[in-house]
This record gives structure tokens, sequence and C-alpha cells, in this order.
């Protein structure tokens, strides 16, 4: 990842969040159920998925979650704070062999004293289209300092 710092003066109502794409591989649903230690077999075994009435295996909320992060992250730099993701649902599921897109926008942007918000609309899409959301992110930016003449 190669964020730039992002400071609250830059953002722009409206502006769209590049787009990231994460190929669902067994690896990666692997990989995510053990660093998440969510061991349901449903997240790694197709047999299993498939006797639960999923289409496959698929992945489990924080996997999709850290995928909004990961494009919100991108886009406010390492000094910016998520404070809270709120209206996440997933539609659909997300299979192994799936494409899931993290897109977004930024809704508005306001201060609270020398605190700069920013708020996004947030989504994640598949073949099947929406998968995830819409739901939000709030992230507090730097602010850059006055000039004083």
């Amino acid at each position: 990842m190669t964020a730039t710092q992002r400071h609250w003066d830059d953002v722009v109502e409206g502006e769209t969040l590049e787009a990231i794409a994460f190929p669902l591989t067994v690896y990666r649903l692997v990989m995510a159920a053990g660093a998440n230690r969510d061991f349901n077999s449903i997240h790694h075994n197709s047999d299993v998925a498939r006797a639960t009435g999923a289409p496959d295996m698929y992945a489990n909320n924080l996997l999709l979650q850290g995928m909004w992060e990961r494009t919100v992250r991108q886009y406010i730099g390492l000094a910016g704070v998520i404070q809270r993701l709120s209206g996440f649902r997933m539609r659909v599921f997300n299979t192994v062999g799936d494409t899931v897109v993290v897109r977004g926008r930024v809704l508005r942007k306001w201060r609270e004293q020398d605190v700069g918000f920013v708020e996004f609309e947030m989504w994640s899409e598949n073949a099947k289209g929406v998968s995830v959301g819409p739901g939000s992110i709030v992230a507090t930016l730097p602010v850059r300092a006055a000039v004083v003449d």
C-alpha cells in the first residue's frame, strides 16, 4: 500500500475513492479465518458451506470489513483514524472465486473544534452486483495549521 497522507483541507465532498479489487481465493479465505479466529468451516470448506445452503465457502464479516478499512486507509493515509463503521450488511454471499470490488465516495466533511471529520459512503460489489452495504465510515484526518500573517 502506498498511501500518501491526505489532509482534511484537501478532501472534496463527492470525491470517489479509488476502487480496490480483492480476489477471493481459498488461500485468502483460510488466512482470514486464521487471522480473525473465525474457524467456522463455512468460511473454508465448500462441502460444509453448501450443506448450510450457501453456494460455496464464503468471506466472513471481518474480512469484508477489513476490505472497507483498506480502501478508506489508502485514501486517508496512516495519520487518518477510522472512528466508526456503520450500515455494514451482507446482501449476497461473496464466495471463493468471486472478486470483491470495494468502492466509496466522500459524503461530507466537517470540523469540530480543531478536528477534521470525513464521512464516506462505502459498498462492495461482486459479479452479482452490490454484495455488502451501502454503509458508512467516519474518519478523522489531520488539519493543516492556519497560516498567520
